[in-house]
């Protein structure tokens, strides 16, 4: 008789309703100062990240995601929510372990009757 497996666990590390100060639009208005944007993160973990020990060591640090974030979202002005996305990506899949990153980002203060954004999600490239 054969041993059942465990099934493989997923694991999901995320970043929700971050609200940061951006400098984001294509209208001369929204040149002018920052606008609020919302962003959500969902970053997939590869197996490697379940032998942790309960060490800082051997995760990903949302700390890292956090403040690379922020600072990106400091350095320059995005046209587009779509460009500030693929930069965020960009950051995630960088990060040890993360194998697929969701982000996406909303503009809350555009309409009062609805929200309006824009998400993508991409994995790491094989190799």
């Amino acid at each position: 008789m054969t041993p059942k497996m465990a099934p493989e666990m997923e694991r999901r590390i995320f970043i929700r309703d971050f609200r940061l100060q951006v400098s984001i639009g294509i209208h001369d208005f929204e040149k002018e100062g920052p606008q609020t944007v919302v962003v959500n993160i969902d970053l997939l973990l590869g197996a490697a990240q379940s032998a942790h020990g309960d060490r800082i060591a051997k995760v990903l640090n949302y700390d890292v995601v956090h403040d690379g974030i922020v600072a990106l979202a400091k350095s320059r002005h995005f046209n587009l929510q779509e460009t500030l996305v693929e930069a965020i990506l960009d950051l995630c899949l960088t990060q040890p372990g993360v194998i697929e990153a969701r982000v996406s980002t909303e503009k809350p203060d555009v309409y009062k009757d609805c929200r309006v954004g824009y998400e993508a999600v991409r994995r790491r490239a094989a190799g």
